[in-house]
C-alpha cells in the first residue's frame, strides 16, 4: 500500500525555510543523504513515525500538523 501525504511535503518546506536551514543541513541533522531529504520534502517517499516525531519536535509543531490532520 502506498500512501502519499502531500500536506506533509507542503508543510515541511516552509517550516525549514522559516528556520533558515538548508536541505543539506537537515540531511545532516537527520543523518541521511541530502537527496533522501529532498525526496521527503518533495513528497516522493514516505517517512517513519520516528522521522515524523523528530521533525515535529525540531520545528516545534505537532505530528498531526505535519501529517495534515489539523
Amino acid at each position: 500500500m502506498k500512501i502519499v501525504l502531500p500536506s506533509f511535503a507542503e508543510r515541511l518546506k516552509p517550516l525549514r525555510k522559516a528556520k533558515k536551514v538548508t536541505q543539506r543541513e537537515m540531511a545532516e541533522l537527520m543523518d541521511c543523504a541530502e537527496q533522501h531529504y529532498q525526496k521527503i520534502e518533495y513528497g516522493k517517499v514516505n517517512v517513519s513515525a520516528t522521522t515524523v516525531i523528530f521533525l515535529a519536535n525540531y520545528f516545534g509543531v505537532t505530528a498531526d500538523y505535519l501529517l495534515g490532520r489539523e
